[in-house]
């Protein structure tokens, strides 16, 4: 299982902004981890080369990695006789399919609640 935490996330944005030219904009759900204040202060540090957005309350179809998450588990629907551990790693594998493949990822960004992080 893995752990979020803070410190992980802040790491991973360090991750992020590693050889970033340009300023990186990110919109994040209100989940407690990215409103943290040490997550807050390494955006603040960043000096405007990491703009962080939150999507408001109760808006999981202005997300679009709502709209990846539906369409793995769309994919796994039926599977349902497997225990949790046996569909782990094929969902994992459908993520990284995903992220190796930017033409699979366009369609999330392209429904209409979504186009905003396209601008």
């Amino acid at each position: 299982m893995m752990v979020s935490t803070a410190v992980v996330f802040r790491e991973f944005l360090g991750c992020l902004m590693l050889g970033a030219r340009q300023p990186m904009f990110l919109v994040l759900d209100g989940h407690p981890i990215h409103k943290a204040t040490l997550v807050q202060e390494f955006a603040t540090v960043r000096k405007g080369h990491l703009k962080l957005f939150r999507l408001p309350a109760y808006s999981p179809h202005l997300n679009p990695y709502e709209q990846v998450r539906a369409h793995v588990k769309h994919s796994f629907s039926k599977r349902l006789g497997q225990s949790e551990d046996e569909m782990q790693w094929p969902a994992i594998a459908s993520l990284d399919r995903i992220q190796k493949l930017p033409a699979l990822a366009k369609p999330f960004f392209r429904q209409s609640e979504c186009q905003y992080a396209t601008m």
